[in-house]
């Protein structure tokens, strides 16, 4: 095996499931402090909380380079996976880490053990050839990305700021590349916002509408003049904003019952023509025109999962880039589609320039998740590139 490889295996052996570490950051604080990182787990949560405040362990491994006035690169990712479902329709055991076919197999594979080993493996390979490299090294590693994200990177990074840590750029490993290795890099993200929208009328017979107030007739103007609004039209970097309702629930199961209230969860995808406040302002006035003389009342909660980022082309996106295409030729596509990731919090808390590049994003959270095994090495190189590109 090769040092990723087994680094790799042994990561996903560990059944990590969000939002348990299991043995993960131990074995990568143990490679890495052979490798003069000073590494320190970050606890936060209630260790008596099996919910959304349960504790979580990270950890944040730095390398202090020769030239205090040098970038500092960190590289961030998380090592909690997603549940693996029904085991018997994997192929092999989804912890069993099985190399076969030419892949890795296994919960994990792709999201995104195999780039945290990467990580480890070219930051290895780099100090060896550097070992006076100028600029510092860092991995944040959390395993609290897949589930609610409370207390993983959104702490450590907050932490790190109020001690005065400076951060240039940060490596997100999530896997970013759709038909070959480096195809793809992520070099923002939209926001994302979400709405639990809540419209209160009376509760009646059907037969007696005078007597009630429908609180789904009261609510269809305005989610028409939701769903047809235009937010925005993008720019070069973003696609237009997109709302999007996703569930709608009301009534008490009865066919001659009106309904006492309806309630409405949607979500903003949103751009940086947008920003959460601005849409919130939009929403709200919509709703207001049209509940002015209504007997019903509306109430929205709003919670903001992140706002969204942009790393512009210069320094680090070119390094990306031309790392890219110097270990596989692959011409790198510029792209901020897709989900959230722990990069929402980095960039604006730590003002770092953030972009994501991993392995290919076909399997992720599926039955038989699993990677090319070329495609590790070749990963492991394209971060060595980068490192040599911006800190040697």
């Amino acid at each position: 095996m090769t040092p990723t490889l087994s680094l790799s295996t042994a990561l996903l052996q560990q059944p990590s499931i969000t939002p348990n570490d299991f043995e993960c950051q131990n074995i990568l604080a143990e490679f890495l402090g052979k490798l003069g990182f000073e590494c320190e787990f970050m606890y936060f949560g209630d260790p008596n909380d099996n919910g959304k405040n349960a504790q979580v362990k990270n950890l944040y491994a730095k390398k202090r380079g020769s030239d205090p006035t040098a970038p500092h690169l960190c590289f961030a990712g998380h090592t909690d996976v997603v549940p693996v479902g029904n085991e018997s329709l994997w192929t092999y055991p989804p912890f069993s880490a099985t190399v076969a076919k030419g892949f890795l197999w296994g919960r994990g594979a792709s999201d995104m053990k195999t780039a945290i080993a990467s990580f480890c493996v070219a930051v290895q390979n780099f100090i060896t050839k550097n070992p006076n490299h100028k600029g510092d090294i860092s991995l944040l590693i959390t395993a609290d990305e897949e589930g609610v994200a409370i207390n993983g990177t959104e702490k450590v990074v907050k932490t790190l700021a109020e001690r005065g840590e400076r951060m240039d750029y940060c490596l997100v490993g999530e896997p970013s590349s759709t038909a070959t290795l480096g195809d793809v890099i992520k070099n923002g993200r939209r926001g994302s916002l979400n709405g639990k929208l809540t419209v209160t009328g009376k509760q009646g017979h059907i037969a007696y509408p005078h007597l009630a107030v429908n609180p789904v007739h009261e609510v269809s103007q305005a989610l028409a003049e939701l769903v047809a609004t235009t937010w925005d039209n993008g720019n070069d970097y973003f696609p237009a904003t997109s709302m999007q309702i996703s569930n709608i629930n009301g009534g008490t199961g009865a066919s001659n019952v009106i309904p006492n209230s309806v309630e409405m969860l949607f979500n903003f995808r949103f751009c940086t023509e947008n920003t959460a406040e601005s849409l919130k302002a939009k929403t709200h006035a919509i709703f207001d025109k049209h509940f002015k003389n209504s007997k019903a009342t509306y109430q929205i909660e709003w919670s903001l999962s992140g706002e969204p980022f942009l790393t512009p082309k210069g320094n680090f996106v070119d390094a990306v880039v031309s790392a890219i295409d110097e270990i596989t030729g692959t011409k790198a596509e510029l792209s901020t589609s897709g989900g959230t990731s722990d990069g929402r919090f980095i960039a604006p808390i730590m003002n770092a320039q953030v972009v994501e590049l991993g392995v290919l994003n076909d399997t992720i959270h599926q039955i038989d998740e699993r990677v090319a095994v070329d495609d590790l090495e070749n990963l492991t190189l394209i971060y060595e590139q980068i490192l040599h590109k911006l800190i040697a």
